[in-house]
């Protein structure tokens, strides 16, 4: 639901959203609710949300979702029409909030296609319900490196 800035505030002063963030002066939030017995909660959040979600629900498991490469970010940002001044932000952040991402995580999913990454959460979510990876929030599946950057052509 979309709401004005000033309605958007009061939610947060009466603690309405379980975790809200403003990113690149745009105000986001999940309002709080109570999930269905027996029912997951997947939120898609950005790295503000998902400290105070960590704050709050220690227990949560945090999966973070990185593009293959800077390169094919910029090209999914252009390709839903993002400006090329939007784009430049958006890669200027994305090393650091990588980093910060990476230390707080449970899990780290590399979207190549929608599909493998949906899998990918799937099956951490399958394997967090079975106990396969311990307890929610404990952090016992180590992220992997970030992907080496490839070597400069020959004669350079």
């Amino acid at each position: 639901m979309f709401v004005d800035r000033a309605a958007f505030e009061a939610r947060v002063a009466a603690h309405g959203f379980f975790e809200w963030a403003e990113f690149l002066g745009n105000l986001y939030g999940t309002p709080v609710a109570e999930p269905v017995p027996g029912r997951d909660v997947l939120l898609e959040i950005d790295l503000q949300g998902a400290r105070q979600v960590r704050r709050l629900r220690p227990d949560a498991t945090l999966v973070l979702l990185l593009p293959p490469s800077p390169e094919v970010q910029a090209e999914r940002l252009r390709g839903r029409g993002d400006d090329e001044g939007h784009v430049a932000r958006r890669l200027a952040e994305g090393a650091d909030e990588e980093r910060q991402g990476r230390e707080l995580a449970d899990f780290v999913v590399v979207n190549d296609t929608v599909e493998q990454a949906t899998a990918d959460v799937a099956s951490i979510l399958e394997d967090c319900r079975s106990g396969a990876h311990g307890e929610p929030g404990a952090r016992n599946a180590p992220a992997p490196p970030p992907a080496p950057t490839p070597d400069p052509p020959e004669g350079t």
